[in-house]
């Protein structure tokens, strides 16, 4: 597929963007990158992580203390339950470890497809499936892989198209495509490597 051959010429060294150490670092850094970027996470994390270094430690942290310290991520009530509880049961059903599938991962509280899929294909680097945030999401309806919105649906489209081996790497590269290229509001269809086999751009 030639957008595969344009994505891997461009952003060869793609990685998930979430600075992380630990399996557990990068499950908390991706439930917090909800609606947020990954430069406000990352600055928030920084301190995050000297504080809480283990499933444990988060699984015992007052939830309140905990939103006062993600606030600037926003929806921070939320997450802070969900990285609480999600740590929790880490603690009471895995040993205090990040399990490496996605039927266990989705039973954690605030961790669905897409943040399951970030820890198996960036830790564990499993290619179970395609990770779908707003970039993929979008890039996937501009490039014509998919005519969904729903996320699940898209993933479903991109699964079916693209060879099992590029599954992690196509949504890496995919991101930094669309944090450098093809923005939401001005995409830059004149510099873009992917534009002779975009219908969004064969249209402008």
């Amino acid at each position: 597929m030639r957008i595969l051959r344009g994505l891997r010429r461009s952003y060869s060294g793609a990685e998930c963007a979430l600075v992380h150490s630990t399996e557990l670092e990068l499950l908390v850094a991706t439930i917090l990158s909800a609606q947020c970027t990954d430069v406000r996470v990352n600055q928030v994390t920084r301190g995050l992580f000297r504080s809480y270094r283990t499933a444990e430690d988060f699984a015992l942290v007052d939830v309140r203390t905990l939103e006062r310290e993600i606030r600037s991520t926003g929806f921070y009530r939320n997450k802070a339950r969900n990285i609480v509880g999600a740590c929790r049961k880490l603690r009471e059903k895995f040993g205090g470890r990040v399990p490496s599938t996605m039927e266990e991962l989705v039973e954690l509280p605030g961790v669905g497809r897409k943040t399951a899929n970030v820890v198996l294909g960036t830790w564990f680097g499993k290619a179970v499936g395609v990770v779908v945030d707003t970039h993929v999401a979008r890039i996937a309806r501009r490039l014509a892989l998919t005519r969904e919105t729903d996320p699940v649906k898209i993933e479903k489209d991109l699964m079916r198209i693209l060879p099992r081996r590029d599954w992690i790497s196509f949504s890496h590269r995919v991101i930094w495509h669309g944090r450098r290229i093809c923005s939401a509001r001005r995409p830059k269809c004149g510099e873009c490597p992917l534009s002779a086999d975009c219908p969004s751009a064969r249209s402008t």
